[in-house]
């Protein structure tokens, strides 16, 4: 097989972003240049960016209304509590 022509890119990236990719690359045996041409293989092999993006993420605003209102229900309904199968039955018959 032939030589493949490559080319070189210039991307700009947050210095501590960098560093965690680097570190995570390099725990799978991966450096950043490898790593991105997985990445640009798989968007050309699929058609499309391989993983979701969305911008419905909880903020950690909503994450702490979440967790309120779950501790509300769970403090504001009894839980009735089994000590085996048996007793669990009974409680969902009566």
């Amino acid at each position: 097989m032939g030589t493949v022509a490559t080319t070189n890119i210039s991307i700009r990236m947050d210095t501590e972003l960098k560093k965690q990719a680097e570190s995570m690359f390099a725990e799978m045996g991966l450096n950043m240049t490898t790593a991105m041409n997985i990445f640009l293989r798989q968007v050309v092999r699929q058609g499309k960016i391989p993983f979701e993006i969305a911008t419905d993420i909880p903020n950690a605003e909503m994450l702490e209304t979440m967790k309120e209102m779950n501790d509300t229900i769970h403090d504001s309904i009894p839980a009735e509590k089994f000590t085996d199968t048996k007793e669990l039955r009974e409680g969902l018959d009566s």
